[in-house]
């Protein structure tokens, strides 16, 4: 900003502005006639905000009564400017008029603003004061206006609050809605404890219902008694301005005077940072301001506007001035063509990348590299350790898969998933749907009507989310923990629209060439994406897996990480658990690999992006023949939620539809409906995709990945009645809500139970608990296998289907145990179940005690959970040695090296294939390795194997 202003020719009031946050509420109330921002005091409204990039917003409002001098106008007009230069010549500037202010501006004062007449001590007038004396007041939208005190003020169409000494009544037109009402209220509830302290009676009048209590005949007799109000409806303050001006004209300032600029289409091009503009869009005018303009320039074109709105006489023109590169979006959506903004993220990505390579031909890049941030995890803000079923959609059927089988998708089908978790010892729901970029319409189709069916018959009081391949947002890939992705398709759709189109089937087959993407953040988050199998769907940020047959690349990129390269091993259990990997590095690449990926050609670097998360801004909706109509709010709160309507919360990366409890069945059914159309109409002209994941939420049912955007109370949504039955309850008791349900937090943590029970230890994301019984998400097969031994039968989670094995114990004293073999055999048959590389290494344990020396040894106390959470946290993979075996120190059967490795001719049979290093000796271990087993197995996994590979264990 080339802006350089001295404070010396500003307003001294404006120093430290921006600096700090003030709250508005409704406690600021307005005198008509005088503006907010006054000239000898400079009082001016700003709202400094900061968005999700971290870039600080502010916001100025200066506010003109209805019976504002120009010579005042303007003086307010001339401080809102120096404000602006105040705060860095980077604030969109708003003029409020009286009765036609912005929702945005309204949206500042909680409930209402209340204008008054008079106006406060200036240079141009003094005021004197009135007394306090009972008044009526008329609410029209975010207005609360006092009227004169007369029965034929009341009408039919509008709420009435008369402000008495002793009572305040809320008199409800009969054409009133209920949340209408239920707004009036929260003006009743400002009246009382700002002006009574809180200790004034509060009565509610219905229109038309005479005089049926004592309530009635005292509020009518302050009117004189009570008398019909006549038919004739009044106007009701609703905004039905039209747009006298619709065509768009662009004016250049200079010399005080605005030019006309005639062109056919408006483009950012036509605007100079050396310049003022004007846009004239009939009921907006926009003055535009170039980042090089002086502050006399500004000024001046600010006067040219406001005189343009005076000489047209337009007073319900709204008048907003932006500042270049701070152009706010509805500015931006008046041109055919405005270019994206520079994101400074993205040149920091790219210096990182230059950095790299500099520093890969041995340059020394110190001071190029801004140190690395802290490496955030992702954030579900839910317990994802829960139940998780799946089922993929076959025509007009859906098809429960198996636990094993349940993380792998085909991009040609469609798939259902009912995901159960606990909140705050209540069971919740997520039912979702997955379309697949190749999968066919009808079964999409069917996919909704199938899951919409699975709401409807759970009461509606459960999450839904539509959720398209490729716009996966990180709450799905948490809860699905390892998530494999295969080309082609296995459904009959599928299967007909390949064969009626006579188009190739890619299906993946494990003998075939394939090509894997992986990525992830970890662990509890890693996807391997099947790509086209060519060397341009290589990219230098990821890892890959490679495969043709028995033979099995892995290549990693120059730009990845241990952590990344980590992670192929682990997706290498899922995909090619038995067999030997040829690591390949970027730029040290085998023929054979090259060979089998069509040749060595030109591939991208830069990682792929994924949709942020913006600043959230909510909508009230209105659904009609096929038609959407949205309002946006401002600075919401949960008490703008009403239970009779249904709103749209917009994240950029996902939307929630949320469906308030009174709203009929067919619009809770239309909800999915409701959020595409919003996506296609994209009123925030945010370029929003069409697959952008859609969430919808039932009231009472919130999820606290929806409750964190609000300052949220659930014994709010959890009340009978409608809205404004509501907030008379709440008045009534004394702000405390009266629920028929148990109240719920807001926030969770994503690694196990909630953080307010400290009695109960951590557990792992892997493990989840209930009261009763263990349940095990997110382990290797054989782990579940051994803790299957511990739960009982009869309390068993029966929402994922039980392991399919033979019972495999540890190494003590069970009475039933198996063989060596059984076992063995057991735990190989689920090697193919989704698993964690990390969970099929077996622990060093130390060795057993004597049985004299466990009988001394004085037990923890235990309760049933933590007895059980103890056992399984200790289970190691300790196998029976037949006779004439040997045991090492740890209690592991032993054999010799050459018996163990991959080309021996006399090899071992009955063991752990990919970990051959167990069955050695300590010190033949030592010997062979070069290191303990300790210090071997707090290697990478990466590194493990390589050494692995070189004694021929792998």
């Amino acid at each position: 900003m080339s802006l350089a202003v001295s404070m010396r020719n500003l307003d001294q009031a404006f120093q430290g502005a921006g600096q700090k946050a003030y709250p508005f509420t409704s406690e600021t109330t307005f005198h008509g006639p005088i503006c907010v921002v006054v000239c000898n005091i400079t009082i001016c409204l700003a709202q400094t905000f900061a968005s999700k990039s971290g870039v600080l917003r502010h916001d100025i409002h200066y506010w003109l009564g209805k019976d504002t001098s120009q010579d005042e106008a303007g003086a307010a007009a001339v401080k809102t400017i120096e404000l602006d230069a105040v705060l860095g010549g980077r604030a969109v500037q708003y003029r409020e008029v009286q009765d036609q202010e912005t929702n945005k501006f309204l949206s500042l004062f909680k409930p209402c603003i209340m204008p008054r007449e008079g106006g406060v001590a200036t240079g141009f007038k003094q005021v004197d004061e009135d007394e306090y004396k009972t008044r009526l007041l008329v609410c029209k939208g975010k207005q609360c206006v006092q009227v004169p005190f007369a029965r034929s003020t009341l009408n039919h169409e509008n709420i009435f609050i008369l402000d008495t000494q002793s009572k305040i009544f809320q008199f409800n037109g009969s054409n009133t809605s209920i949340q209408e009402r239920a707004k009036a209220l929260e003006v009743v509830q400002y009246i009382r404890d700002t002006y009574h302290d809180g200790k004034c009676d509060i009565a509610t009048i219905e229109d038309g219902k005479l005089m049926a209590d004592a309530d009635g005949g005292e509020f009518w007799a302050l009117f004189g008694g009570f008398a019909p109000l006549p038919r004739k409806t009044a106007a009701r303050g609703e905004d039905t301005t039209t747009d006298s001006h619709p065509t768009k004209k662009l004016l250049r300032v200079e010399k005080g005077k605005a030019d006309p600029i005639e062109v056919d289409s408006l483009t950012r091009e036509l605007l100079d940072t050396d310049k003022c503009y004007i846009l004239d869009c009939g009921l907006e005018v926009y003055v535009w301001m170039g980042r090089n303009t002086s502050l006399d320039k500004r000024k001046s074109a600010s006067s040219v506007a406001e005189e343009l709105l005076r000489d047209s006489d337009r007073p319900k023109s709204h008048l907003i001035r932006v500042i270049e590169g701070f152009e706010t979006v509805t500015f931006r959506s008046k041109f055919e063509s405005w270019p994206q903004t520079t994101n400074a993220t993205v040149t920091e990505e790219g210096r990182g990348k230059v950095a790299a390579l500099l520093q890969r031909q041995g340059l020394n890049v110190k001071g190029l590299l801004k140190a690395a941030p802290e490496k955030e995890e992702p954030q579900a803000h839910i317990d994802c350790t829960g139940n998780l079923q799946v089922w993929r959609v076959n025509g007009q059927n859906k098809v429960l898969l198996s636990a094993a089988d349940q993380s792998k998708f085909y991009s040609g089908d469609c798939y259902i998933f009912q995901y159960s978790y606990t909140e705050e010892d209540k069971e919740e729901h997520l039912i979702g749907t997955w379309f697949g970029k190749q999968s066919v319409e009808e079964e999409r189709a069917s996919a909704v009507s199938l899951a919409s069916k699975m709401v409807e018959s759970m009461k509606f009081m459960v999450a839904q989310t539509c959720i398209h391949e490729g716009s996966e947002p990180v709450l799905f890939f948490l809860i699905f923990q390892s998530f494999i992705l295969f080309k082609g398709g296995l459904s009959d759709g599928y299967r007909k629209y390949i064969a009626e189109k006579e188009i190739p089937d890619e299906t993946y087959t494990e003998d075939g060439v394939a090509l894997f993407r992986v990525q992830g953040s970890g662990p509890e988050n890693m996807q391997a994406i099947q790509v086209e199998a060519v060397t341009p769907s290589l990219n230098s940020s990821y890892c890959y897996i490679l495969h043709s047959g028995s033979n099995v690349f892995t290549w990693a990129g120059g730009l990845t990480s241990p952590d990344d390269q980590d992670l192929v091993e682990r997706q290498l259990d899922l995909i090619k658990p038995d067999l030997q990997t040829k690591p390949q590095k970027e730029g040290s690449e085998s023929d054979e690999f090259w060979e089998l990926l069509g040749g060595k050609t030109e591939y991208p670097s830069q990682k792929i992006s994924s949709v942020p998360e913006g600043d959230p801004h909510l909508f009230s909706c209105t659904y009609s023949k096929g038609t959407l109509k949205v309002m946006e709010i401002y600075n919401f709160t949960q008490d703008d939620l009403m239970t009779e309507d249904i709103f749209i919360l917009d994240c950029h990366s996902d939307i929630f539809v949320w469906v308030g409890q009174l709203v009929d069945t067919k619009s809770k059914l239309q909800a999915l409906t409701i959020g595409e159309k919003f996506l296609k109409q994209d009123f925030l002209f945010e370029n929003l995709s069409c697959e952008t994941p859609i969430y919808i939420v039932m009231e009472g049912s919130e999820p606290p990945f929806f409750t964190r955007f609000f300052t949220w109370d659930s014994a709010k949504s959890n009340m009978h009645g409608n809205s404004f039955q509501r907030k008379l309850t709440i008045m009534k008791h004394g702000g405390t809500p009266i629920t028929a349900k148990p109240k719920r937090r807001g926030t969770a943590s994503i690694g196990g139970r909630s953080s307010g029970a400290p009695e109960k230890p951590q557990r792992s994301r892997s493990v989840s608990f209930s009261p009763d019984r263990p349940r095990v998400r997110g382990r290797s097969p054989a782990f579940n296998a051994l803790a299957s031994r511990f739960e009982n039968p009869s309390s068993r989670n029966l929402s994922t289907p039980p392991p399919m094995v033979r019972k495999v114990y540890p190494k003590s004293g069970t009475p039933d145990s198996g063989t060596k073999a059984a076992a063995i055999a057991a735990l190989t048959e689920s090697f193919d179940r989704p698993s964690a590389r990390e969970t099929l290494m077996p622990r060093i344990v130390k060795k057993a005690a004597s049985p004299a020396a466990a009988k001394t040894t004085s037990p923890e106390p235990k309760t049933k959970e933590n007895s059980m959470s103890s056992r399984l946290e200790s289970l190691t993979i300790q196998e029976d040695v037949k006779e004439g075996e040997t045991e090492d120190e740890e209690g592991l059967p032993i054999h010799p090296y050459e018996r163990l490795t991959t080309s021996s001719t006399d090899p071992v049979t009955d063991i752990d294939v990919t970990k051959r290093e167990t069955y050695l000796s300590a010190t033949e271990f030592k010997e062979k390795f070069g290191m303990k087993r300790v210090e071997f197995y707090k290697l990478p996994k990466w590194k493990q194997n390589k050494l692995k590979m070189g004694l021929q264990l792998f």
